[in-house]
């Protein structure tokens, strides 16, 4: 019989990467009990170990503030949020100072000078970070402040009551303990999505925190747009030497090699889709593809190294607003869990993502230590901590079923086609959601697990397959090509009808997606012709 424990506390921050370390010590700054919960271990679990830049922008160093969002707004494809993208601009030089205060040491070169790169320097910079070695003193940040870290529990539910969040129910990946934290406040921070992919460092993330908060009643967005990370063929389950095989100095695409199809032709360069084009040429029977290496030779780059995961700060729990605060009283977000989009349709550069992490982290903070303080003690009810206590331990009390590992399988070789999720039509995508479909009523709820380890990958399949059903549906709504998303039956960009966000909300027990408006005063200039609007040709148009 797993063991039960209850533990109060005023914010409860969920997820140990970038986010979730400046969430939990920025709200303990405020004066407040903070604990800080990770299914693995803080430090070195999820993509900020893996992360190698920071992307600052400082009038000071000569930057211009106006000229780095512009050059998002169009890479994006203009369904950025410019508040955002703006916002985290201004803050960037402030969270590199807080992580420099931390102990974090930025690469230097032998007389002392930062190391830039991913960026013009007229604009804003990429500051490097020494690969795998920063993220530990994420880590001692909060110790030092006095948040409790809880590593290996994995958060399955969210605590309601009366339309607000007020904790959540997790289990113990060694020992299947249930753990209830009641909390007047709680913070997303649990990272992109992914389907276990092996080729990226991302297998980890599941979409457990957009799962639980979708479950709960709050909107997703952004599920359409990809990350279309490559990775190197010879190396498939190696990130540092997979990826790093495929740059080298001087290489066109921001810094990557050129690229060359099978017959021998160089790829073209398509500004604005990061390595969509890929895709576009094994759909056109033109794969493999090759980069040159550095020593001369040629390495074979394959797609969809990320396969599950949308752009960065572009997916996960809709914000309400600049403080990060979901549609449920309670319940804040932050980092690539936070659809915040600040960068929109495309990951425009390298190093965008951590002073976004850092910054959303530090805004949803500072707005749920202040909530905490107002909110009185919390309370829920002993028959909703019952039910999802049974939720929570129900795969360790069948006999049998359906593996986890069987149903991760299966919906991978469903969704990992570039065909289904890269290069999109509707009618592969229905035949991949009714298929998932069945997958999510009738394989997820029989999954049976014989130990904690087969318990929490029942539940990371089960979110996964919500994330699926959540990827396809929103790519089907979205009946246009931008950035990331491309159709295949509808290849061009809609303005205005489709300057516009999918959202996706469980309305009587099914996903309804529905559009969210760009303001009026952030499109393009429609009176501009769409081929000088949109420099980069989708196949089709």
């Amino acid at each position: 019989m797993a063991a039960e424990k209850v533990i109060e506390t005023d914010v409860l921050v969920i997820g140990g990467g970038m986010a979730g370390c400046f969430a939990a010590v920025k709200a303990k700054e405020q004066g407040v009990d903070v604990i800080l919960v990770e299914k693995g271990y803080v430090s070195r679990s999820g993509s900020t170990p893996f992360c190698r830049g920071f992307n600052v922008c400082h009038p000071d160093w000569g930057h211009n503030l106006d000229a780095s969002v512009e050059r998002l707004t169009t890479t994006g494809e203009y369904v950025n949020n410019r508040d955002w993208t703006r916002i985290i601009f201004e803050e960037s030089y402030a969270r590199y100072q807080d992580l420099v205060a931390w102990g974090v040491e930025f690469s230097k070169d032998e007389n002392g000078k930062l190391i830039t790169n991913h960026g013009d320097p007229k604009i804003s910079e990429t500051l490097q970070l020494p690969y795998g070695k920063f993220a530990h003193i994420l880590r001692k940040q909060p110790e030092k402040s006095g948040v409790k870290i809880m590593d290996k529990i994995m958060i399955t539910d969210l605590l309601k009551n009366d339309e607000k969040i007020v904790g959540a129910i997790g289990i113990a990946v060694e020992s299947a303990d249930l753990y209830v934290f009641k909390a007047k406040a709680t913070i997303m921070c649990t990272g992109t999505t992914s389907f276990k992919p092996l080729a990226f460092p991302i297998s980890m993330l599941t979409g457990d925190g957009e799962a639980v908060a979708y479950r709960a009643g709050v909107e997703i967005t952004g599920k359409e747009f990809n990350d279309c990370h490559p990775h190197g063929a010879e190396n498939p389950a190696a990130f540092a030497a997979g990826y790093a095989s495929m740059h080298r100095p001087g290489g066109t695409s921001g810094g990557m090699a050129a690229a060359v199809n099978a017959e021998g032709d160089e790829l073209p360069g398509r500004p604005g889709v990061l390595f969509l084009n890929m895709e576009f040429e094994a759909h056109a029977g033109r794969a493999p593809i090759y980069r040159g290496t550095s020593d001369g030779k040629r390495s074979i780059s394959i797609g969809g190294a990320a396969t599950g995961a949308s752009v960065h700060m572009g997916e996960g729990i809709w914000p309400l607003n600049m403080e990060c605060a979901s549609s449920l009283a309670g319940l804040y977000a932050a980092g690539d869990c936070c659809g915040i989009m600040q960068v929109g349709s495309v990951y425009a550069g390298g190093g965008l993502a951590l002073p976004a992490a850092a910054t959303s982290g530090t805004k949803a903070a500072v707005a749920a230590a202040k909530y905490a303080e107002k909110v009185e003690k919390p309370v829920v009810a002993e028959e909703e901590i019952a039910r999802l206590k049974g939720m929570a331990t129900a795969p360790l009390e069948r006999k049998g079923g359906f593996s986890p590992a069987w149903v991760t399988q299966v919906l991978q070789n469903t969704v990992r086609p570039y065909f289904i999720l890269f290069v999109k039509k509707e009618d592969r995508m229905q035949a991949a959601l009714t298929m998932v479909e069945f997958m999510r009523d009738h394989l997820s709820p029989k999954m049976f697990a014989r130990d904690p380890h087969e318990l929490r990958l029942a539940h990371e399949a089960k979110n996964m397959v919500l994330n699926a059903e959540m990827k396809l549906r929103a790519s089907l709504f979205r009946t246009e090509s931008r950035g990331t998303h491309y159709r295949e039956d509808y290849p061009r960009r809609d303005d205005p009808e489709w300057l516009a966000w999918v959202l996706l909300k469980e309305e009587n027990g099914r996903m309804k997606a529905y559009k969210k408006p760009v303001p009026r005063e952030w499109w393009p200039d429609l009176s501009i012709p769409y081929e000088e609007r949109y420099p980069a040709r989708f196949p089709g148009e």
